[in-house]
């Protein structure tokens, strides 16, 4: 089964810097876009940014200018650079997986575990 395992959430505070990473495992060929969510308590899951396989990018207008989201083809592997972060940023983050080819699935997608986000102020 293919599972996406992230790292590099934590406390910060306002203004300050975190990055994210996600690895995707398994039996992979490709990955066709890579995304991150994030969730506030009492919120919906929100999509962030995401990437397709060829580098083009799409993000949420709260995180235009501030996050930036990057891709390791080769490691099958997802990164989001969060600057000037804000209280409003604190959240659960996602990594997501959409149009995995592996050893057994042509089509799949895949969900990270989630990790805190707390930015104060």
């Amino acid at each position: 089964q293919v599972q996406l395992v992230e790292s590099g959430g934590g406390l910060v505070q306002a203004g300050g810097s975190l990055r994210l990473s996600c690895a995707a495992s398994g039996r992979i060929f490709s990955i066709s876009v890579m995304g991150w969510y994030r969730q506030a308590p009492g919120n919906q899951r929100e999509l962030v940014a995401r990437i397709s396989s060829s580098g083009s990018t799409n993000y949420a207008d709260s995180v235009k200018g501030r996050f930036t989201i990057s891709r390791d083809n080769a490691k099958n592997t997802v990164y989001l650079q969060m600057n000037s972060l804000k209280p409003e940023d604190t959240a659960v983050y996602y990594c997501n997986a959409e149009g995995i080819r592996s050893a057994f699935q042509i089509n799949a997608q895949a969900w990270s575990q989630g990790t805190q986000v707390t930015v104060s102020s």
